[in-house]
């Protein structure tokens, strides 16, 4: 991942643009890999993801991938969404000049041995059959190729596509989303695989 994104990420302007360098400069003092993914910075240990460092309109802070392993002495962690997220937690700032540079690195040091450890919350295999909406069904029956490439996707992939079609309330929705997905199965390609590229 070329390093000017990441340095196009940190010379944005915006309110907490210090308080994210600052940040930047603690994960840095340690061994881990910077990269780019999902569109922010992420620092890796072995390719594995250890934390983020991300800005929104009211806050900033740093996203631990399996902050649920930490300690949390100073009880600043919080849930990314209660009931969804098992295992990331946010240390959040609403001001450029309160972080703890101390406590942020013993945290992402804690966090880097964690890693290395192994402590990670493994993602759970969805093993819901897979339906496939009518609508797909149909698309299937006039075009072979295509039925022959979804069913080389992942499970997962299946799901996503047969998903896409069968949330969209009304017939033209379900009719647009189709007309966009047909070249992508075509192409072999899954729904959300340009989110998960770095």
């Amino acid at each position: 991942m070329s390093a000017e994104k990441i340095e196009a990420y940190f010379a944005k302007e915006h309110p907490f643009k210090e308080g994210i360098a600052t940040l930047r400069k603690i994960a840095l003092k340690t061994n881990m890999g910077e990269t780019l993914k999902w569109g922010s910075p992420v620092y890796t240990v072995d390719g594995k993801n250890v934390l983020g460092i991300l800005a929104f309109k009211n806050h900033f802070g740093i996203w631990f991938f399996n902050g649920v392993f930490l300690s949390d002495p100073k009880n600043v962690l919080e849930n990314a969404q209660e009931g969804k997220t098992k295992a990331m937690r946010h240390w959040k700032f609403t001001a450029n000049d309160a972080i703890d540079q101390a406590a942020v690195l013993a945290y992402i040091n804690e966090a880097i041995e964690n890693q290395k450890k192994g402590l990670v919350v493994k993602a759970e295999k969805n093993t819901k059959k897979i339906i496939v909406p009518v609508l797909l069904k149909e698309a299937f029956a006039k075009n072979k190729s295509m039925q022959s490439k979804f069913e080389t996707l992942s499970p997962g992939k299946q799901r996503d596509y047969c998903e896409f079609i069968s949330t969209a309330k009304q017939e033209k929705t379900k009719l647009t989303r189709l007309e966009k997905i047909t070249p992508m199965i075509l192409d072999g390609v899954g729904l959300n695989d340009k989110y998960r590229k770095c």
